[in-house]
């Protein structure tokens, strides 16, 4: 229900970005860079692409990443609002639900785009074809668009989330200055020949924090607060429900010692 959630609102608020992602014109394209304005070249430079085909012409490969970095989403969020004219209000609005799907608090987000012409692609299951090094740590998704395990042919574009923070709940991210993307080249016949796909950021100075300010920042934080509270409630529960186990025995256990001792 979750991943649903997420894949629904961001089907809406995405739309207008991705819908033509792979268009002649559009902001990666060369003629499209031209006109492209300060926000969608700043997109551009957080968004990585390789091209893979089989050396018979059978099967073409179009792979675009795009990690969700502060600056990313800041000028991502300015390019919407400008492109509709929104009020401030309704830009919080989409910057406060493109931060709850993101969940940045989590996760760390990347959007994964498909063109493949020609022969099929068959990626099940996908979580298994990727892995995200955090520096040197190595993680695989915890996350993940699940129609990317479906045939794939033609068009086709979603979400895949790593875990932001390791076991102990250190932030793998805290003085990491790189980010290594391997997409499995055993995915297709056009990408075999061509060993495993390198996808590669340099994070040095991204600070989500720069995010979480004004009315979209109290939401979140009353988000948080709110899910906090719902744990704690549940914790305090399953420990009440102990307690009243307890003092049943006790009672059980006073009983039985006061029969014995009066025999």
């Amino acid at each position: 229900m979750v991943l649903l959630r997420r894949v629904a609102i961001l089907a809406v608020l995405l739309a207008a970005l991705w819908g033509n992602l792979f268009s002649s014109g559009n902001l990666f394209s060369a003629g499209g860079a031209f006109a492209a304005s300060t926000e969608d070249r700043v997109m551009k430079q957080w968004t990585r692409s390789e091209t893979r085909s089989e050396k018979g012409g059978f099967q073409n490969v179009d792979i675009r990443v795009t990690y969700y970095s502060a600056e990313y989403i800041e000028a991502l969020v300015r390019s919407e609002s400008e492109k509709n004219l929104w009020t401030q209000d309704e830009e919080e609005r989409y910057k406060y639900n493109l931060l709850k799907t993101l969940n940045l608090d989590e996760c760390i987000a990347f959007h994964v785009a498909f063109d493949v012409t020609g022969t099929p692609v068959y990626l099940q299951p996908f979580d298994k074809h990727l892995k995200l090094y955090v520096g040197k740590t190595s993680v695989t998704p915890t996350d993940y668009d699940k129609r990317f395990n479906f045939r794939l042919q033609g068009k086709r574009d979603g979400m895949v989330w790593f875990p932001r923070y390791d076991a102990k709940g250190k932030n793998m991210l805290d003085g990491v200055k790189e980010l290594r993307l391997v997409l499995d080249s055993a995915i297709s016949q056009a990408t075999t020949s061509g060993g495993d796909m390198f996808f590669i950021w340099n994070i040095t100075g991204d600070d989500p924090s720069v995010l979480y300010k004004g009315t979209t920042a109290a939401r979140l934080e009353l988000d948080r607060l709110i899910k906090r509270l719902d744990k704690l409630r549940t914790d305090r529960d399953a420990l009440q429900s102990q307690l009243d186990e307890i003092d049943k025995e006790l009672g059980e256990i006073n009983a039985r010692v006061d029969v014995l001792q009066r025999q």
